[in-house]
């Protein structure tokens, strides 16, 4: 009877291990839309939201960003291409927040794919 509980427990941490990998995504739309999809999360988030009404409540307006993604899923750059937003401590604060942000995918080695995104505070 204990063998076989053994057996249970380890298939049960094994199988979980499976599921918690992370998809290689291999397809540039597939990325780009995971990536916005994932971003627009990340900015409708009560976290992001409380950040950003604690500090910068007044800052209103358009940003249009490239996010650089690497292999492991970390973002690798944030680079404002265009914006009506002035105030340098919020695009600052949007960089941080951004470049810290790992998404829940990996790419294949030695790929890197920048997204260009689009968000209106």
């Amino acid at each position: 009877m204990k063998a076989i509980q053994i057996t249970f427990l380890f298939f049960l941490l094994f199988s979980g291990a499976a599921y918690s990998q992370k998809p290689v995504l291999t397809d540039e739309d597939v990325v780009n839309e995971t990536v916005t999809k994932e971003i627009d999360e990340v900015f409708h988030s009560e976290e992001f939201t409380k950040k950003k009404d604690k500090k910068y409540a007044d800052v209103k307006g358009t940003m249009v960003v490239d996010i650089g993604v690497v292999q492991n899923g970390k973002v690798s750059s944030f680079f404002k291409v265009d914006s009506d937003i002035k105030n340098i401590d919020f695009i600052n604060f949007m960089s941080e927040y951004i470049l810290d942000h790992k998404f829940k995918f990996k790419l294949q080695k030695q790929q890197r794919y920048k997204i260009r995104y689009s968000i209106t505070f």
